[in-house]
């Protein structure tokens, strides 16, 4: 249904800030697996113009210059991977470049399917080759889809050792300020050098537990253990007005300075049904949930405005039962995320810099964190709320859909704002079997009428 029509390798268009030939990563970037995730947003002809779409040739024409130029300042999306010693990786800034490819459709947006499917993700965001060395990995590749009903959807594919939700944004809104030829907005220049993240250590051993790097729960029992590699995504729109349902019943009867946050309320909520819907049994089933902390101004002091780099960092909760989760209220699950949450201080974040400064292999740091083999009875939660995604205007007009590509990992879930700041995005992904199970459970603690359909 999708045809490449031509690809390109764009380099940054100067050299000037002159790139170091290599740029070291921190510790927080050595954390990350050297592979890629995905976004893909969505762009539809505007109802209050009669002007036509840009074809693809101008649309590509478009993107190519404005990456061309925002590569001059953001050098490192050009650059690849290279391994050194104590499965510890570096930047090589070789301005080997971003691949961008055009492609088109021979169907309308309409008739191709739902952003949400697998299959169509699949298509829209491209893939990478991981069959070659690092060294030619890149490490952005961008796919532009023109479909004939004059939408256009953009596949970003970026690998997570390089940035974070907070980069990320900044990035696509430099780069988009650029395609519209918009006057360079210099609070958006990036900050390249990741050491001062690192210089937060201590130079000491760990002074606290940091259960965020142990191994997570793994399902007991053999006889319902699957090891099946197909996923599915389901996806959920809640308003504003079923969010503040939800932290209603969270925060009655709970004394929290503030109330629970509405991140907060729905990652404790997405927990009990997952736990409900994976249920098979076994009441002590140990689980936990997993999120990452933007520790930017959590650090004293912060780190720079404009810090271009991954600043996030792992917070678990405590390991619960299933009983716990499925059988207390709502407030419960979200006042265990928030105590994860609020652990991530200034003292916490440097013992964490130093517990990863002492590690020998970090191979082995990543495989306790990521690689859990057969049914996974966790929940990982990734927060893009509030980042600048929806403005990302290339000259189309703005977003009408972002949602992250196909997922592929069991218990990974993100949360973002809706499009029209009505209320918010929640796309999990699990075994097919447990998502159509969750589709009939997600909203029965809220309003029983309501359905899961955006």
């Amino acid at each position: 249904m999708v045809k490449i029509q031509c690809s390109y390798t764009v380099t940054p268009s100067e050299t000037k800030p002159t790139p170091p030939p290599t740029l070291s990563l921190s510790h927080c970037d050595q954390l990350k697996l050297p592979n890629h995730g995905s976004q893909i947003y969505l762009y539809t002809p505007s109802t209050t113009t009669t002007e036509p779409p840009p074809p693809l040739s101008i649309s590509i024409h478009t993107l190519r210059t404005s990456l061309s130029k925002a590569l001059t300042h953001y050098y490192p999306f050009a650059g690849r991977l290279h391994w050194i010693e104590a499965g510890r990786m570096e930047l090589l800034c070789n301005s080997k470049g971003v691949h961008l490819l055009g492609a088109t459709s021979d169907v309308p947006f309409d008739d191709f399917g739902d952003l949400a499917d697998t299959h169509v993700a699949e298509q829209l965001a491209p893939r990478v080759d991981y069959s070659v060395p690092i060294e030619e990995v890149p490490l952005l590749v961008v796919q532009l889809t023109w479909f004939p009903c004059g939408s256009i959807t953009l596949g970003l594919t970026l690998c997570r050792v390089l940035v974070d939700g907070t980069s990320l944004g900044r990035f696509m809104s430099f780069w988009a300020k650029l395609a519209k030829v918009e006057s360079l907005d210099l609070s958006l220049l990036p900050f390249l050098d990741r050491t001062v993240l690192d210089s937060c250590r201590l130079n000491l051993s760990p002074r606290f537990e940091h259960p965020e790097f142990s191994p997570p729960p793994i399902w007991e029992g053999s006889s319902n253990v699957t090891t099946t590699s197909l996923y599915a995504t389901a996806v959920f729109k809640l308003t504003r007005v079923q969010a503040g349902k939800l932290k209603k019943k969270a925060n009655s009867n709970n004394n929290v300075r503030g109330g629970y946050t509405s991140f907060e309320v729905m990652s404790g909520h997405l927990w009990r049904c997952v736990c409900k819907v994976r249920y098979a049994g076994n009441g002590n089933q140990p689980t936990r949930l997993t999120t990452l902390v933007n520790c930017r101004n959590r650090l004293s002091p912060p780190l720079p405005d404009g810090y271009f780099g991954n600043a996030t960092f792992p917070a678990v909760t405590q390991t619960c039962s299933f009983v716990e989760i499925m059988q207390s209220p709502v407030g419960y699950a979200a006042g265990k995320i928030r105590g994860a949450v609020h652990r991530m201080s200034d003292g916490y974040v440097r013992s964490a810099l130093d517990y990863l400064a002492d590690q020998k292999d970090m191979n082995l740091v990543r495989d306790r964190l990521y690689n859990s083999a057969g049914q996974n009875p966790n929940l990982y939660v990734v927060g893009w709320a509030n980042f600048p995604f929806y403005e990302t205007d290339f000259g189309w007009g703005k977003p009408v859909c972002l949602l992250p590509g196909s997922i592929g990992s069991d218990g990974k879930a993100f949360i973002l704002n809706d499009v029209s700041g009505d209320g918010f995005v929640v796309a999990v992904c699990l075994q097919p079997s447990h998502v159509d199970a969750l589709k009939k459970l997600f909203y029965e603690d809220i309003e029983p009428a309501a359905t899961s359909k955006l």
